[in-house]
């Protein structure tokens, strides 16, 4: 009889205006049974004992939150180890997203990381001259932008075989 060990799991975020990208990390989290953290609370060299690790913020100025992207730098190198990525941002799309994740993204694989999935979805903005006209993207990520977040993250559980 095959013994199944359970998948040991890490989310890190950074949350900071609306708590937007929070609300999706933590119901990836959830699903996962992962621990929640925030960058400043890695310890780079504490990551081995991780089978799946996700990388989640807001977007800024079209690439994730700078604080992210540092300890993206400071990872030692790792041996294939699987990681996400995820984020919230005002404006979606297909290539916009893929540019958006695109610096995290090339950080983690130049570390040895292999990316299995990225997750993004629209959430409620106030930064600059928005704030003036209420924002953008009022109430999001909203239910469905959950439910999604819930099943990409029961997607990295199982896995589709291609």
């Amino acid at each position: 009889m095959d013994v199944v060990v359970p998948m040991r799991s890490l989310v890190i975020v950074y949350s900071y205006h609306h708590m937007n990208t929070e609300k999706v990390a933590k119901v990836i989290a959830k699903v996962l049974d992962a621990e929640m953290k925030k960058p400043q609370q890695i310890d780079p060299d504490g990551l081995e004992g991780y089978d799946l690790i996700g990388f989640g913020s807001g977007i800024y100025g079209e690439k994730h939150y700078q604080g992210l992207l540092d300890l993206a730098d400071g990872l030692p190198p790792a041996s294939n180890r699987k990681a996400f990525i995820f984020s919230t941002s005002a404006i979606m799309g297909k290539d916009k997203v893929a540019q958006d994740h695109k610096l995290l993204r090339e950080k983690l694989q130049a570390k040895g990381y292999i990316i299995v999935d990225e997750f993004a979805c629209k959430g409620f903005n106030t930064n600059s001259f928005l704030r003036y006209f209420g924002g953008m993207n009022k109430g999001r990520p909203n239910e469905k932008d959950l439910k999604n977040a819930e099943d990409f993250a029961k997607n990295l559980l199982n896995p589709h075989v291609a």
